[in-house]
This record gives structure tokens, C-alpha cells and sequence, in this order.
């Protein structure tokens, strides 16, 4: 039986996996077939000629890609130097009055603002190692100093614990972890005067949402506190509502075990714990699910949906991820058992995504005790769960996942926020510049090296700069239907929609090249894989140490493909072909 660290960095090379060693194949990944004059002939299946789409889709120009890697580069700048020049130091820019956003003061109640502006300076923090990212070493020091210089958050906002830990408290954790590195491997990132400035700020934060944990008896935390008094009682403010959900409640481990980690003080991670594990426990011994909506103060479901999107997402995530970057078992464990309930009870189609016949897979939402259909919508957030997959090395099923969420996009030129998958059409059609399809597509190419996720990566920055580019930034599609526009671009339009984009084309980026060094979180903030980070400090429930067979689970293992597979389409072209139909889009 393999020990747990050995475990570790097994599942971790699944990340980008089928194309190395680690999983049993040669790194001739980089090559591609060659073809006659007539495009057809190719050395893997000689007596059968390639067809039409795996000539259009089986190459990608090295002159397009590079191409692509400034065309990304010049989003993001685009993006941030309008916000810097029209917004700075509030939180977001509004991209087509060309102007700052911050809280809404004059209505308490609009957590679609609320929830996330605190006036911290929010779009400069959450791009700080984007900046990284791109070896531009002198601006973000420039940033650097002006996040110490501007942000205080000792504010009388009332903010979401969820956003502002994976926006803020993650982001600073992660722009400190790079400037402290000793290798400085994107550049001498470190200031000559930094002394640990973002760690103290990340503290300070973090202590400030404390009060959500401290204040629950079920341990999941009230989902939002004010940052100057913690948790109040007063009805007319959102800040009275203890209703969350497993992705608010269970996306915290990362940022706040690190934070512990970093501090030598294990309340972080405790309460984050704690948390992870009150939701397991609630979870329906019927289905081993969980639902969208539950009350911190009771423990009691409000929300009986369970599925991949909003509300879920990444609960599953942080699992995974937690493992990789922790080493507890039990949050491999966890996963796991999720990971086989969600298989059972929602995923519908045919057995297997590249063989046989029926309908394209595609999981659906169920009721978390009985496992039936719930509604008959899927929504834009599930498309990052062929990442999750990826990580977990079930490439053949993150490969199908993402095909559907991609003609989604295809049809409609972005990806509105919810698809009814029987009647065909959007049914929330709104696009926040979303980054979770931009992810997959970045993690399936690094998985199998197929130019076809390049061509995706394409088509997604070319249909952002047709209908979201403004005169001072990115804005979000209103509507689907008419491509209408409003006057927000998000923070994570920088943190993660332009740096996928970005990795995915720069195949010589650093992360690329040694992508077992780091894992992302549910934001696209990079923090490094390090032995410091799985050594056992302090014990929560004595658990890290255990046997997988301890929790009737087996040993992560990556999922071998056929090397020749590599050289083909991820999706075979009948099943192209097939869900093209479907959405009546040509792609021949």
C-alpha cells in the first residue's frame, strides 16, 4: 500500500497527466502526425485514413499560437490598465461608463455588489499573480505596494466569507508565497523593502471573518460578517441571514489552511476543517449527496438540489485539492465517496464517453435524498468540473464533460448562466465573463496535448473580443439572445478568464513546465505544492496519516489512455458529430 505522500504525488500528476511518465506514456506528446501532401496518412492508424475533422482539429500553427499568447497577454492588460486608469482604488471597473464600482450603500440588501466589494481595491489584488504570471516583475511590484499602501479592512461592510476568502484572502496568500520563494522562478518578484506586508494584511482579514465560525454550533459558518463588527443581529441587512451553501461553506480550506501554515497557528485550518466535516456529516445517507441551500444555525437543508453548478461547485473541488496540497486522506476520502454518488445518480447518457452508443453524457441535477431529476437546466459553473475530473485522472470523462459546455458556447458565442438541456435553450441568459470553461480547456490540454483544445482556447478569446470588448474594458453579456451588455467586468475576469487563456497557449511558461509545483484554487490563484504545507503540525481528528483502505477507498491512481490517442481527437468524430447535430452547428 503506497503511503500517503506517495499518493499525493500520484494524484497530483494526473493534473496534467496522460501525456507523462508518471502515468505510463513517453513524452512524445509534443509531436504531432504526419501527414502526405493529402493530409490523410498518419502512422498510428495507417489502414485507416484520418478524416475531416481530425485534419481540421489535429494541428494548431505555431505562428497562431504565439499569436494567441499576446492576444491573451493584450486582453489582459487591456483589462487591468483601464481598470488602474478609471477605477483604482474601488473594487471593480465598470467598462462601458468607464468608470469605479464599490459597495452599494444605498441599498444594504444588494448582495449581488455587496457580497464581494468591501472597498479593498478588489480587481488589483485578485490580479496580483497574474501579473506574476506574465514576468512583469515591475508592475506588479507597483501593484504590490499600492495594495499595502491602499487597502484597510476595517470597514463597516457587511461581506460574503466564501468571496472575499478565495478573492482576497487567497490572492494575498499567493502574491506573498511568490515574492518569498527563493527560487523566483517568473522574475525577482520580491520588493527590497517587503517584509511580509500581504501576510500581515491576510491575517488581519482572516481574523475578521472569524466571527462566522466562532458564532455557529453546527460549525458551518454564517455566510456573511461585517468586517469592522463581526456577526450582527440586525434583520435588515443581509448580514442577518445564516442560510449557505456547501460551495460557501466548503471552499475555504485552501486559503485558510495555508494561512495556519504560513502563521504557525492551527485556528484557520481548524474552523475550515470543521466546516468540510459538518457538511460531510450532513450529508443524505440515501445517496451519499448533498444539497444546494442549508441553514448554519440548524444544520437543516433548505436546498434539496444536488448537482455540479452553483452552490456545489467547489466543495468538490476543495476536497481534491485540500489532498493534493495537504495530504489528509480523509479529504481524498471524501472526495471519492462524492465523486462515486455523483456518478450514480447523476450522470446520464451513454456508459462511456468514447464508445458505444446513446445520448452525450451529461450530469443533471437530482434531488440529494432520492437521486430523481430534479430540473431539466445545467448552469455555466458546472463546466469547471471537467477540470475537477482531469485532476482526478478520469480524463475520457472530463474530455465529454467539456464537450457539451463547449457547442454551448459555440451556439450561443459565450456560455449564458443556465442551459436547459431539454428544450434546448438558455434559461438564465446572462455571461459575467465567467472563467470555468476557459479552466477545462486549459487543464484537457495540458492533460493530452491535442491542438484541438487550442482551437477552443481560440475560438473562446476571439468571441470575448467580439462581444464583450468595450472602450475601457470587458463587460458582461446581458443576454444571450442579443448580446446586449452590462456595465460590470468581475475581478475574476483577471484572475482567471485571461490567465487560462494565457497558460494555455505559452506552452514555455513556468507553470506549464512544472506544473507538479502548484495547485490552483477555485480562483485561478496559484499556490505552491511544498513539503512545509503536508507536515503534520497539528492534528485534526488523527486522520492525516491513515491507509485510504481506512476509509473503504481505494489508492488514487491515474486512468492509462492508449498512446496513439494523444494524436487524435479527445472526443472521436462521430460523437462530434453527434452533439453538433444536436446543436445544429456545422463544424465541417
Amino acid at each position: 500500500m503506497s503511503s500517503p505522500e506517495f499518493s499525493l504525488i500520484g494524484i497530483y500528476t494526473c493534473y496534467l497527466l496522460i501525456v507523462s511518465r508518471n502515468c505510463g506514456l513517453s513524452n512524445s506528446s509534443l509531436l504531432r502526425p504526419n501527414l502526405t501532401d493529402h493530409g490523410t496518412f498518419n502512422i498510428f492508424r495507417p489502414e485507416q485514413p484520418m478524416d475531416e475533422l481530425e485534419i481540421k482539429y489535429g494541428t494548431f500553427p505555431e505562428k497562431l499560437r504565439l499569436k494567441m499568447v499576446d492576444d491573451a497577454r493584450e486582453m489582459f492588460y487591456f483589462g487591468y490598465n483601464n481598470y488602474m486608469k478609471h477605477a483604482f482604488p474601488m473594487d471593480e471597473l465598470n467598462p462601458i461608463l468607464c468608470s469605479g464600482r464599490g459597495p452599494d450603500y444605498n441599498n444594504p440588501l444588494n448582495i449581488n455588489i455587496n457580497d464581494i466589494l468591501g472597498d479593498y481595491c478588489l480587481t488589483l489584488i485578485d490580479a496580483l499573480d497574474t501579473l506574476a504570471i506574465m514576468g512583469n516583475v515591475t508592475e506588479f511590484q507597483n501593484a504590490v505596494r499600492l495594495v499595502v499602501d491602499s487597502v484597510n479592512f476595517d470597514k463597516d461592510n457587511f461581506v460574503q466569507v466564501f468571496e472575499v476568502n478565495i478573492r482576497v484572502l487567497g490572492a494575498l496568500l499567493s502574491a506573498h508565497l511568490l515574492i518569498t520563494d527563493k527560487n523566483q522562478p517568473f522574475g525577482q518578484l520580491a520588493p527590497h523593502w517587503y517584509k511580509g506586508e500581504l501576510l500581515h494584511l491576510a491575517h488581519d482579514l482572516a481574523s475578521r471573518l472569524l466571527p462566522a465560525f466562532e458564532n455557529s454550533s453546527t460549525g458551518i459558518p454564517h455566510p456573511r460578517v461585517n468586517l469592522r463588527h463581526g456577526l450582527l443581529k440586525d434583520v435588515d441587512t443581509a448580514g442577518a441571514s445564516t442560510e449557505t451553501c456547501p460551495a460557501g461553506a466548503g471552499s475555504l480550506l485552501i486559503e485558510l489552511g495555508v494561512l495556519s501554515h504560513l502563521l504557525g497557528d492551527p485556528v484557520y485550518e481548524g474552523h475550515a476543517r470543521r466546516a468540510t466535516k459538518a457538511l460531510w456529516n450532513c450529508r443524505a445517507k440515501s445517496t451519499g449527496l448533498v444539497g444546494n441551500i442549508i441553514d448554519a444555525k440548524s444544520g437543516e437543508w433548505k436546498g434539496r438540489l444536488s448537482g455540479l453548478g452553483a452552490g456545489l461547485d467547489s466543495f468538490y473541488e476543495y476536497l481534491l485539492k485540500a489532498y493534493i496540497l495537504f495530504g489528509d486522506s480523509e479529504d481524498y476520502a471524501m472526495f471519492e465517496s462524492f465523486y462515486r454518488s455523483i456518478k450514480l445518480h447523476m450522470r446520464k447518457g451513454r456508459a462511456e464517453c468514447n464508445h458505444g452508443e446513446g445520448d452525450h453524457p451529461l450530469f443533471v441535477n437530482v434531488d440529494m435524498n432520492t437521486g430523481h431529476l430534479h430540473t431539466t437546466w445545467i448552469d455555466s459553473l458546472q463546466a469547471a468540473f471537467a477540470g475537477v475530473q482531469v485532476l482526478h485522472g478520469d480524463i475520457e470523462e472530463a474530455i465529454c464533460t467539456h464537450a457539451l459546455y463547449y457547442f454551448i458556447w459555440k451556439r450561443h458565442g459565450v456560455l449564458p448562466e443556465r442551459w436547459n438541456w431539454k428544450n434546448l435553450v438558455p434559461d438564465v441568459t446572462f455571461y459575467p465573463l465567467r472563467p470555468e470553461l476557459v479552466e477545462s480547456t486549459y487543464l484537457l490540454y495540458q492533460a493530452t496535448k491535442s491542438p484541438f483544445y487550442l482551437h477552443v482556447g481560440y475560438e473562446i478569446l476571439q468571441s470575448l473580443n467580439q462581444f464583450t470588448r468595450t472602450e475601457c474594458g470587458f463587460a458582461t453579456v446581458h443576454s444571450v439572445t442579443d448580446m446586449s451588455l452590462e456595465d460590470r467586468m468581475e475581478s475574476f475576469f483577471l484572475s482567471e478568464t485571461t490567465k487560462y487563456l494565457y497558460l494555455l497557449f505559452d506552452k514555455d511558461n513556468y507553470i506549464n513546465k512544472r506544473y507538479e509545483k502548484f495547485v490552483f484554487s477555485t480562483e485561478g490563484h496559484i499556490f505552491p505544492i511544498e513539503a512545509r504545507f503536508r507536515k503534520k503540525a497539528w492534528a485534526f481528528g488523527n486522520t492525516s496519516d491513515l491507509p485510504m483502505y481506512s476509509f473503504n477507498v481505494s489508492e488514487p491512481s491515474c486512468n492509462k489512455i492508449k498512446e496513439e490517442r494523444q494524436y487524435f481527437l479527445p472526443l472521436k468524430s462521430k460523437y462530434l458529430l453527434q452533439i453538433s447535430k444536436i446543436f445544429g452547428i456545422e463544424i465541417l
